[in-house]
């Protein structure tokens, strides 16, 4: 097996809170509903993969995980036609993307006072 790579750890960025959904041992968070907006954006699961910066293979395994704890497809494929195939977001994928952005703007607000405490701290 290759070796995983780490991101760098900005030790000066500013806390922060990120939502993330755990189903029956899978885990939803915003990177996966990036993934389905640059899907939705660009048609396409290679595209959007390139946006990200991930690769295509990983891109599926995400998707197959959201699937997976979903109980259904996020993603519709189109494979070659006139247009050279594609995909885009299902029903499902659009409402996922739609109630994480709801939740997350939900718990902004409420993570303001310890982050603006984590904050003050690590200035001292």
């Amino acid at each position: 097996m290759g070796r995983r790579k780490h991101k760098a750890i900005d030790t000066r960025a500013a806390p922060r809170v990120r939502v993330k959904l755990h189903i029956d041992g899978d885990a939803i968070g915003s990177g996966k509903v990036d993934l389905l907006r640059h899907i939705d954006r660009h048609g396409g699961i290679s595209p959007a993969a390139r946006a990200m910066g991930i690769t295509y293979r990983r891109a599926w395994h995400l998707i197959d995980t959201m699937n997976s704890a979903l109980g259904g497809p996020v993603v519709e494929t189109e494979v070659g036609g006139a247009r050279g195939g594609g995909a885009r977001l299902t029903p499902l994928g659009h409402e996922l993307i739609e109630r994480y952005e709801d939740l997350a703007a939900q718990v902004a607000p409420a993570t303001q006072p310890i982050l603006a405490w984590l904050e003050k701290r690590r200035q001292r």
